[in-house]
């Protein structure tokens, strides 16, 4: 993260970022009044919110309130780009969703949601990976961007794509008790690369399906999102535009950091490939080491027990995950402190690895670390635990 600094001047007001719209009707004057009769929003302000067109990154931890707040707001249009189904592991903090949304895609769910709510506003979908070729049309549709991605690689994508077009974003992060939002408009102020200059190395950062998110904590960063969202539509009070809002839920308290455009910074003028940026390992890596079933896993595992082969299976997850569910048999080495360096020590070189983790992306990118080291008898459980519950073990948990 970027030094915090001390801005030399007062920050100059933002404009509106959207015009109004027509008169309201009898029945958004009812709905929105407790609006109408604050100075600061008034009938100029809600008729702002009626006109503007907000995409929404994720419908999950972040996007669930997010979504349900700017439609009790009034946002006229509401775009939702997801491209995951709802899952019982999402309930816990996921609500805009239900258990009868289990299997759904997360857009429809939330479609649903929204327009039991408020079915004067207008809900677009767009089931499908943002990514470098379509983030650009995407967001040219729009007004504002709430970023409630969980991962550096789409986060540095957004800014950058936001940077392009000349449009500002709220962004929100959230991981275990800790919670982060700041708005980012490259014209007006500092972007997200001012914040994180460098992305932090791959695997160094859980994410929070892989070290876990306080539930609650989703409210109240997703809303004071929102809150930023509805003052930059409307153009009252004072953004967090240069600043970052930090939640430590666990302690119960706010504070913020102060942060700087680089005046030294070269402009962002395309798009790049973000997991190279962030130092994800690309899928033809994963795919070109070799991998073992589950079930080839299962009987490799009881030739061991019966002393007819010697290996070592690595679970590469977090302790939490571990805790969970696991393999009997395996030992727990987080992938983080393997691609940090700390941990090769405990691998041996002289006899078979299988390494493994929740479906594989992280096994692949401790496999790729450890063919850099040196080894050579490494293979990775292919699906990773989801797929040894599916086909050995189905009566254990999955999260």
């Amino acid at each position: 993260m970027a030094n915090a600094i001390a801005a030399p001047t007062a920050p100059a007001p933002l404009p509106p970022l959207v015009e109004a719209a027509a008169e309201l009707s009898t029945d958004e004057v009812e709905r929105y009044s407790r609006h109408l009769i604050i100075p600061e929003i008034g009938s100029v302000g809600q008729r702002r919110l009626k006109n503007a067109k907000v995409l929404v990154i994720g419908a999950g931890g972040l996007g669930s309130p997010a979504l349900l707040y700017l439609a009790a707001a009034g946002v006229g249009t509401i775009g939702i780009i997801d491209d995951d189904d709802v899952d019982l592991s999402n309930l816990q903090r996921q609500i805009i969703h239900g258990v009868s949304d289990v299997g759904r895609p997360k857009i429809e769910s939330a479609r649903d949601a929204i327009l039991e709510l408020n079915p004067l506003v207008t809900v677009q979908l767009h089931k499908e990976r943002l990514d470098s070729s379509n983030a650009l049309d995407l967001f040219a549709g729009y007004d504002l961007i709430l970023d409630g991605a969980d991962n550096f690689a789409t986060r540095y994508l957004v800014n950058d794509a936001a940077e392009i077009l000349g449009k500002p974003y709220v962004w929100g992060s959230i991981f275990r008790f800790d919670g982060q939002v700041s708005v980012f408009w490259a014209k007006h102020g500092p972007s997200y690369r001012d914040l994180y200059p460098e992305a932090p190395p791959a695997g160094s950062v859980p994410s929070c399906g892989e070290g876990g998110v306080f539930g609650m904590l989703c409210a109240a960063v997703g809303s004071l999102m929102v809150t930023e969202a509805i003052k930059l539509i409307t153009g009252v009070g004072r953004s967090l535009l240069g600043r970052v809002a930090l939640f430590d839920a666990l302690g119960g308290s706010w504070r913020e950091i102060k942060v700087a455009k680089d005046p030294e910074a070269e402009p962002v003028t395309a798009l790049t490939d973000y997991e190279a940026f962030c130092g994800i390992t690309p899928a033809a890596d994963a795919g070109s080491v070799p991998t073992v079933s589950a079930s080839e896993l299962a009987g490799m595992l009881e030739a061991r027990e019966a002393g007819e082969r010697d290996f070592e299976l690595v679970d590469v997850r977090e302790t939490g995950e571990h805790d969970i569910v696991n393999i009997d048999g395996s030992v727990l080495i987080p992938q983080g402190r393997i691609l940090a360096g700390e941990a090769w020590a405990e691998l041996p070189q002289d006899r078979d690895i299988v390494f493994h983790c929740k479906s594989g992306a992280r096994s692949a990118s401790v496999m790729a670390a450890a063919r850099k080291a040196g080894y050579t008898r490494i293979r990775h459980l292919d699906g990773g635990i989801l797929a040894w519950v599916r086909e050995v073990e189905p009566h254990k948990a999955v999260y």
